[in-house]
């Protein structure tokens, strides 16, 4: 018995992913499959045009062989944690990348959207925003109250993806890992079940029709739209 009560009302595990597709406007999220998506997730991270930048901050990378990448996918599609999806555009069914769910603890209700390889087709587009919104709602509909997202604390671009989508950071976990033979300071960031309303409405309102010009532009930026309260959210 706790000296102070902090109990969470009625509360029930999280539930687990399962492999129904999430369809969203700009793109989909299937449950990755290494025959179905391989040649696509290969093409889109070692093909011509890709990010020689996108590995330096992930456990696994680059691969020198197509034989090499198949172990690491087949492993990945295999795996029930981390849960992996495969990012597909829905107007030309291109597999543009993977994310996954992962650090799954249900008895808590803590997940994190982890593992995130995004071909350079879909950096900073609505694709990757989609994905994002995608499996937080669905992290969410799981009954999970909280979401995690954890980066190197050296990667400027994963802390600005974090801080864009809307997880808060938490801190810094230092010398906590050694990956690829090197230290790995691991920054947090969260959202929890409370924060994700406000979350939320500002990712849709982002990625709705009218907010992109004729263009494809965006007319005004997520940390603009989170700073508006929506009907029927508390700030």
């Amino acid at each position: 018995m706790f000296a102070v009560d902090n109990r969470v009302p009625n509360w029930q595990p999280a539930k687990l992913p399962d492999s129904r597709t999430l369809e969203g406007r700009f793109v989909r999220l299937e449950k990755l499959d290494a025959f179905r998506h391989g040649d696509g997730f290969w093409a889109a991270v070692h093909g011509p045009g890709s990010d020689p930048k996108l590995w330096d901050y992930l456990w696994s990378g680059p691969f020198d062989t197509r034989e090499a990448f198949d172990t690491f996918l087949n492993s990945r599609a295999s795996a029930s944690d981390p849960w992996a999806y495969a990012v597909v555009d829905q107007k030309t069914g291109v597999v543009r990348g993977s994310l996954t769910l992962m650090f799954l603890v249900p008895s808590h209700g803590c997940a994190e959207i982890g593992s995130v390889i995004f071909g350079a087709g879909m950096q900073r587009t609505p694709l990757g925003t989609k994905a994002v919104y995608l499996l937080a709602k669905e992290a969410f509909a799981l009954g999970n109250r909280r979401l995690e997202w954890r980066c190197n604390d050296l990667n400027a671009r994963s802390h600005r993806a974090a801080l864009r989508f809307g997880f808060r950071f938490d801190g810094v976990f230092r010398q906590h890992q050694v990956v690829k033979g090197n230290n790995w300071d691991t920054a947090w960031y969260s959202i929890t079940d409370q924060e994700w309303p406000t979350v939320r409405a500002a990712l849709e309102a982002w990625l709705a029709v009218a907010n992109f010009d004729v263009n494809g532009r965006q007319i005004r930026t997520l940390e603009e739209l989170r700073a508006i309260p929506s009907p029927g959210v508390v700030a």
